[in-house]
């Protein structure tokens, strides 16, 4: 198998809007089945607790992102700013937040099975501003259960 360096720039490359976030996949370690994608997270939005297989890492590189970790009942909530690496093992119940008046971005470190969900419900358009449709919402629950994604509830 050949191998060889990859050099790419987030504004060189396509966005996935998945709801409220811009996600552009930046590269990829194919023989590890890890994706790197740069997501851009506007005030307001962010994920329920929800849990899968797919490891994660995330990196904050601009704003600040607060993390919901529910690993033994209660969250524990990490607030990241820009620097700042919260590393998920899988299975471990999580959510994210912006709950700044600012935008936020992070690096985020996936297993293909989370890229393959991405893909999936992204789209190519922004979404209209204020919350998501119930259309999208079902939409997205519906690719979660076909990914292995359990949804815990709404955002604490």
């Amino acid at each position: 198998m050949k191998t060889t360096a990859s050099h790419v720039r987030a504004d060189e490359t396509d966005p996935l809007w998945v709801l409220g976030d811009q996600l552009r996949f930046l590269g990829s370690v194919a023989d590890r089945d890890l994706h790197v994608i740069d997501v851009r997270v506007p005030p307001g939005s962010g994920t329920p607790p929800h849990r899968h297989k797919s490891i994660e890492i995330f990196q904050v590189t601009e704003g600040e992102i607060t993390f919901g970790v529910f690993d033994d009942g209660l969250p524990r909530m990490i607030v990241g700013r820009p620097g700042s690496v919260v590393t998920l093992p899988a299975n471990l119940g999580h959510n994210y937040q912006n709950n700044s008046s600012a935008p936020a971005s992070m690096t985020v470190v996936v297993e293909g099975q989370m890229r393959e969900f991405f893909e999936e419900v992204g789209t190519h358009s922004a979404p209209p501003p204020g919350p998501p449709s119930a259309d999208a919402i079902g939409r997205i629950l519906a690719a979660c259960q076909r990914h292995g994604i359990e949804v815990m509830g709404p955002p604490q």
